[in-house]
């Protein structure tokens, strides 16, 4: 059985869409399409179960239809809408350095801060205004580029040099 350090969370089960048992799935990540991945793990009544892909569609670049293999009705998925789902962190593909990647990528990261250290995990990014926000707990840290000294793809890590006083504000 796969244990919850083994997995990070990739986004939300919506509800149904229409008759044939595909679901509608918010993500703050597409690792499973970028993997090429079999299946998904959802979190049912506080359980990881692993759930095989039959297909999926992308609706924008934070939401697909998904349909999973032997649940063929909107009945049989019922039991998943509200489910969160991750992903496991083995199969995570090495990052390319080179690659573009929009800011709502790194929900779900830890954001260490040089002094401070651990400031906690990327909960939403804020990408509506040029000035690019990471929501961390209470904070709203600037996701300035100058600031970000690492970002670590596998680990799920960015490490910042924040200016003096920042986090008092």
């Amino acid at each position: 059985m796969i244990q919850e350090d083994e997995v990070y969370k990739i986004g939300r089960i919506g509800r149904t869409h229409g008759i044939k048992g595909e679901l509608s799935f918010n993500f703050t990540d597409d690792v499973w399409d970028r993997a090429e991945s079999e299946y998904l793990f959802l979190r049912v009544d506080g359980i990881l179960v692993p759930f095989f892909l039959e297909e999926y569609r992308f609706r924008s670049d934070s939401a697909a239809l998904v349909k999973f293999l032997h649940y063929d009705s909107a009945n049989d998925v019922q039991f998943m809408v509200g489910c969160d789902v991750f992903f496991p962190h083995s199969l995570t593909p090495e990052a390319d350095e080179d690659a573009e990647y929009t800011w709502r990528y790194f929900t779900g990261f830890e954001l260490h801060d040089e002094v401070a250290g651990l400031l906690g995990t990327i909960d939403y990014v804020d990408d509506s205004t040029q000035n690019i926000l990471f929501h961390v707990g209470n904070n709203l840290i600037p996701a300035a580029e100058a600031w970000i000294t690492d970002i670590n793809h596998k680990e799920r890590t960015i490490r910042m040099a924040l200016p003096e006083g920042l986090l008092d504000l």
